[in-house]
């Protein structure tokens, strides 16, 4: 039986805010005449710092980047939402889960909603980003530093 007196794990939501966001029409006016369907490219990266006495700043960064052909370029949004978490009583090695899995899943639904609008008002039908599984990526990505790790 667990001791009454073990202290409860603490995840909470502190701040969500836009860091930076960025939209880019460079062939515009001109890129509006166009009839063809341009080809959307969507990169995701997150990052976490500890900030102080348990909270943690992530940011959730998204570069959708539309183009025709291989130099015409539509449209290049780019956000950086973040979010300041308390983290407490999380033991180490579920520490860095939490950040980079529980952080973008509750920074994703703003970054989508942040593109979605920023294409709108640009003048484009507004990009809505798929679902992510962060949980896979993050999974995926320990995955290949250990391979990378074990070939050195």
């Amino acid at each position: 039986m667990a001791q009454e007196n073990e202290a409860q794990a603490v995840f909470n939501i502190e701040k969500i805010y836009v860091k930076d966001l960025s939209v880019e029409v460079p062939n515009s006016p001109q890129i509006f005449l166009e009839q063809q369907d341009p080809e959307i490219n969507v990169e995701l990266a997150t990052t976490a710092q500890a900030l102080d006495n348990g909270f943690y700043e992530v940011v959730l960064r998204a570069t959708v980047t539309a183009k025709i052909g291989e130099d015409r370029t539509v449209f290049l949004v780019e956000v950086a939402q973040a979010g300041i978490f308390l983290i407490q009583n999380v033991p180490e090695a579920e520490l860095q889960p939490a950040l980079m899995i529980g952080g973008p899943n509750i920074l994703f639904p703003y970054v989508r909603e942040t593109v979605s609008s920023a294409t709108n008002r640009a003048g484009f039908q507004p990009v809505m980003l798929s679902p992510v599984n962060f949980e896979a990526l993050y999974f995926s990505r320990q995955q290949q530093l250990a391979q990378e790790a074990g070939n050195a």
